[in-house]
């Protein structure tokens, strides 16, 4: 089964489980692709950030000068920058994977250089967005975790969906996540929590150990809706 017939089965499972086979299939079909979609995109940031990273720390050596970093689509690929500290930040480091995204097929241009237009927008409600959430006692953070920023753009709007992530080797994290969603002037419209809980599954890298997971739950209540979310797709891909 490839990845897309197994994201179609676990979206008609949550489906089931959640009592909605009552819709119609053209109408199941209209409300859950563009939930799949944007699982897709936030899972292709996550990769091209997790993997531009990597490569990023391995090649630079004065990461005192760092402030940030972010990934978006540019084109057919899938870009990591890294800026640098300070008011008026430059880009440091970019990154760029296909959508294999190996790390043989990917390029690393370490020369300074101005965001473009679109990395000068992304930038710009990014930083709006982590103010909100350093300041506003919606947004929850434990332990051996980070929230994670991923900026999703669209004709219409700007969205930044932010995922809790682990800090250490051998956890899945589902929930505790969250949506902030600017205008094309980067007014904030809306913020929500995506789930009112956080579920920590716990899992062996040790190929060799018995003792793996093999299944689990992940529930949503009222508030999330009955369809599964982006962020849940996107970290069954990763973690898949």
């Amino acid at each position: 089964m490839n990845r897309l017939m197994k994201i179609r089965f676990l979206v008609f499972i949550v489906l089931v489980c959640s009592g909605c086979i009552s819709y119609g299939q053209e109408d199941l079909e209209a409300r859950t692709k563009p939930i799949v979609n944007e699982g897709k995109i936030l899972y292709r940031s996550e990769m091209a950030s997790w993997y531009g990273t990597d490569m990023f720390i391995a090649q630079f050596k004065d990461m005192d000068k760092v402030g940030g970093y972010f990934s978006y689509s540019y084109q057919d690929k899938e870009r990591c920058i890294f800026f640098s500290k300070g008011d008026n930040p430059v880009v440091l480091g970019t990154i760029s994977f296909d959508s294999t995204f190996n790390n043989k097929n990917a390029t690393l241009d370490l020369a300074q250089r101005t965001f473009s237009t679109e990395e000068s927008d992304i930038y710009t409600f990014r930083q709006k967005a982590l103010k909100i959430i350093n300041t506003d006692t919606l947004f929850k953070k434990y332990e051996n975790t980070d929230l994670n920023l991923i900026p999703v753009t669209t004709p219409e709007e700007r969205k930044i969906y932010i995922l809790t992530g682990p800090k250490k080797d051998g956890m899945v994290i589902f929930g505790n996540d969250y949506l902030l969603t600017f205008d094309l002037s980067n007014t904030l419209i809306s913020k929500r929590a995506l789930h009112k809980n956080i579920i920590v599954a716990n899992y062996s890298t040790n190929s060799n150990d018995t003792n793996k997971i093999v299944g689990g739950m992940h529930s949503h209540l009222p508030e999330t809706g009955d369809f599964i979310t982006p962020t849940d797709i996107c970290t069954l891909m990763l973690y898949e």
